[in-house]
Order: C-alpha cells, then structure tokens, then sequence
C-alpha cells in the first residue's frame, strides 16, 4: 500500500521560508517521479513542482519559480519542497503525489497522479 506523509507545514511571516517533507512508502521510490501541488481555500489544486526519478530534471509553476526548490534524497526515500521568500498567496494545504507508475516526463498535470498524500497547511501573514 502506498503512503505519502507531508510535513513541515506551518506558519510564517511573509519573507520567510519553510521546507516541506514527503515521506513515501510501499513504492520504489527511485523509479517514480515526484510532484508537489497546493490547495488554497476556494481555489483549485494547482501545479507547484516535479521532479523525475532521478532529481535530474524538475518543473515549476511561474508563480514559485526562483523562490521554491525541489529535490528528492532516494536512498531516504523523501522529496523535499524548500520554500523561500514566502509571501501571503503562498497560503495553502500541500500535497505530495506519486503518478501511478513511470513517466516520460515529470508530470505537471494532477491528473497525471495517482498516489496523494494527506497534505500539510503552509500558513504566510503578512
């Protein structure tokens, strides 16, 4: 059974920086792709970053690009999300998500994910 587990969340002010956590299980880690998304209230899942098996290539929504990094340890099988120079729109549940299996492509789409964790609230006041 496959488990994805956020953490890291939290509050902070704006120009802060937070780094998330996403620990999988019941998956060969190394042979999926990553992404992360976020949920503000009364708005869709957007995009935020993915990476490929191997940490070799990674995407990012405009919005975040410059500011948040992705990257993935799989010998500890975790993705991470370093989050800087967090602003109020940054406010939102994260999730981490695993596609059903192996990608040409990190995905960007959330329909391309099969496997979400349980999400973790990232706070930012201004």
């Amino acid at each position: 059974q496959v488990q994805l587990v956020e953490s890291g969340g939290g509050l902070v002010q704006a120009g802060g920086s937070l780094s998330l956590s996403c620990a999988a299980s019941g998956l060969t880690f190394s042979t999926y792709a990553m992404g992360w998304f976020r949920q503000a209230p009364g708005k869709e899942r957007e995009f935020v970053a993915t990476i490929s098996e191997n940490g070799g290539i990674t995407y990012y929504a405009d919005s975040v690009k410059g500011r948040f990094t992705i990257s993935r340890d799989n010998a500890k099988i975790t993705v991470y999300l370093q989050m800087n120079s967090l602003r109020p729109e940054d406010t939102a549940v994260y999730y981490c998500a695993a596609p059903l299996g192996r990608t040409p492509n990190p995905p960007v789409r959330d329909v391309s994910y099969h496997y979400w964790g349980q999400g973790t609230q990232v706070t930012v006041s201004s």
